[in-house]
C-alpha cells in the first residue's frame, strides 16, 4: 500500500455518515398507570440522549450554516478535499431512517454503515468506540425520535481519486482504529474517571488536539501516551496543548479557569477563538457544572508534554532578549504596528480587557511553538463565542488587506517576546505560507 494511500485512509477527519434505527414500543394502553410510566422513562431517555448528542457536538459538523438540524451539507475542509457532512436526521430516504440501532452502534463503534460501507472517522468513531451503552441507547433514541426528518440530499463531496475510494479504509480501521468502552481506572476518583471518560469519548478532544502521525491517524487515544492532546492543526488552525505546561498548556489555568472557559469561552483573560468558538457554541456551553469541573479535574492531572514557551512576568515593559529584536521600542516596526493596531483592545501591557478582549502577556495561544492560528487571526480576523452564560460576543478585524507580511511576522514577533513572553520569532515567510494556504 502507497504512502498516499496511507493518508487518505485518514482523510475521514471531516465527515461521517451515521446510522441510526427506529425501534419505538408502543405504550401499554390497557394500564394508565404502565403508560404514564412508559412516557416518563421515554422522556428522561430522550432528554439523556440530547444532553449526549451535545457532549459529542454532532451539530457542530452535521448542520449547514442556516441548514436545518442534523440535515448534513456544511463543507469540511480536509487535506485532500472538501468533504459534505451527511444528512442524520431520521429521514428514510436522505438520511438514516432505515437504520436498526445494531447498525447504528456499529457505526459509531467501528466506523462500518448499513450495508458494510466504510465511514470517514469525522465523527470520530475511534473515539466514539468508547461510548457506554447507556449512553448509546439515549443518544440512538433521540436521534431517532427528537429529531425532525429532514428530506435533503447530501451534496457530494469533491475528494479526488483515490482519497474517495472508501473501501481501503478498512485497512485504515484495523491499523488504527482502537476498539472498547471506555473502563474506569482503578485508583482515580469518580470525577476523574468522568472527566477522563467525557474527554476520550463523546468530546473527542484529541481529534483536533492530538497531532497525527504518518497515516495521519491521531497519535494516542488517552492520556498513556506522550503525544495525546499535545496540540494539532485541522483546517488551518493550531488546537493548542492541553497538558500543564505553564507556557502554552494549561498549567496557569486552574480547574475553575478551565470549567469557565468550557461553559463561557472566557477564562482568566484567555478567549477562544477560531474552530473552538463552534465547539463551546454548539457543544460545551450545555455541559452540567459538574460535567465541566469534571473535564477540567481530568485535564489539570495531566503532566507536562511536550512544552513551548515561557511566561515570566516582571515590572520592565521591555521585550525579552531572548527573542526580541535589541531593537528600542520607538524603533522597532513591531512595536510600532502594536501601538497602531492592537493597544486599542488589547492596552500597553498587553492585558487585554477582562471578559471582552483577551489578554496577550501570558496567554498560551501566544507562546505555542505553532504559530498557525496566530497568523491565521491577524490575517482573517475572528471573533468570542456567543453563549447562555458568558459575556457578548466581540469581534477582531482581519488584517489582510492592512498589514503586509513583513508588519504581521513582526508585530506577532513583538508579542511573543513583550511583557515576560518567550517564544521564538515569527518570519514573512511563514506569514506568506499561511496567507497562500487561505487565499488571502
Amino acid at each position: 500500500m502507497t504512502h498516499a494511500s496511507i493518508r487518505w485512509l485518514a482523510a475521514c477527519l471531516f465527515v461521517s455518515a451515521w446510522a441510526i434505527a427506529i425501534a419505538a414500543a408502543s405504550p401499554d394502553e390497557n394500564t394508565r398507570t404502565a403508560s404514564s410510566a412508559k412516557i416518563a422513562a421515554d422522556r428522561e431517555t430522550l432528554q439523556r440522549g440530547e444532553y449526549v448528542a451535545k457532549a459529542g457536538d454532532c451539530a457542530g459538523c452535521h448542520t449547514a450554516v442556516k441548514g436545518k438540524p442534523y440535515a448534513g451539507g456544511l463543507g469540511l475542509g480536509s487535506p485532500f478535499g472538501t468533504i459534505m457532512s451527511s444528512n442524520i436526521t431520521p429521514d428514510r430516504q436522505y438520511g438514516i431512517g432505515q437504520y436498526t440501532y445494531e447498525e447504528f452502534e456499529r457505526a459509531l463503534r467501528e466506523g462500518v454503515a448499513r450495508g458494510g460501507k466504510r465511514l470517514y472517522p469525522a465523527m470520530p468513531y475511534p473515539s466514539f468506540a468508547k461510548v457506554t451503552d447507556d449512553d448509546m441507547h439515549a443518544l440512538y433514541a433521540y436521534m431517532m425520535q427528537g429529531v425532525a426528518p429532514v428530506a435533503q440530499p447530501t451534496p457530494p463531496s469533491d475528494v479526488a481519486f483515490p482519497f474517495n475510494q472508501r473501501w481501503t479504509l478498512r485497512f485504515w480501521q484495523l491499523a488504527f482504529a482502537p476498539k472498547g468502552v471506555y473502563q474506569p481506572r482503578a485508583g482515580r476518583d469518580a470525577q476523574w474517571n468522568r472527566g477522563a471518560y467525557l474527554v476520550q469519548s463523546l468530546g473527542h478532544c484529541g481529534a483536533c488536539h492530538t497531532p497525527r502521525g504518518a497515516g495521519f491517524q491521531e497519535r494516542g487515544y488517552d492520556e498513556s501516551r506522550k503525544t495525546y492532546l499535545t496540540g494539532g492543526v485541522n483546517d488551518h488552525w493550531f488546537a493548542p496543548n492541553l497538558t500543564g505546561d505553564n507556557g502554552s498548556g494549561l498549567g496557569r489555568m486552574s480547574e475553575a479557569d478551565v470549567a469557565s472557559f468550557l461553559k463561557t469561552g472566557h477564562a482568566g483573560g484567555v478567549i477562544a477563538y477560531g474552530s473552538m468558538v463552534e465547539q463551546i457554541e454548539d457543544s460545551s456551553q450545555y455541559l452540567t457544572s459538574a460535567d465541566a469541573q469534571a473535564i477540567a479535574h481530568y485535564l489539570k492531572s495531566l503532566p507536562v508534554q511536550n512544552p513551548s514557551g515561557t511566561y515570566t512576568p516582571h515590572a520592565d515593559p521591555a521585550r525579552s532578549s531572548a527573542n526580541g529584536s535589541r531593537v528600542p521600542d520607538e524603533l522597532s516596526l513591531g512595536y510600532n504596528v502594536y501601538r497602531g493596531f492592537c493597544a486599542s483592545c488589547h492596552r500597553d501591557d498587553g492585558t487585554g480587557v477582562p471578559q471582552t478582549f483577551p489578554s496577550l502577556a501570558g496567554n498560551p495561544s501566544v507562546l505555542t511553538e505553532d504559530t498557525t492560528s496566530l497568523i491565521r487571526l491577524l490575517v482573517e480576523g475572528g471573533n468570542s463565542p456567543s453563549t447562555l452564560a458568558g459575556p457578548p460576543r466581540q469581534s477582531m478585524p482581519g488584517f489582510a488587506a492592512t498589514l503586509a507580511d513583513v508588519q504581521i511576522a513582526q508585530v506577532l514577533t513583538y508579542i511573543r517576546s513583550a511583557w515576560g513572553n518567550n517564544a521564538q520569532p515569527i518570519t514573512a515567510n511563514d506569514v506568506s505560507s499561511l496567507r497562500s494556504k487561505l487565499h488571502k
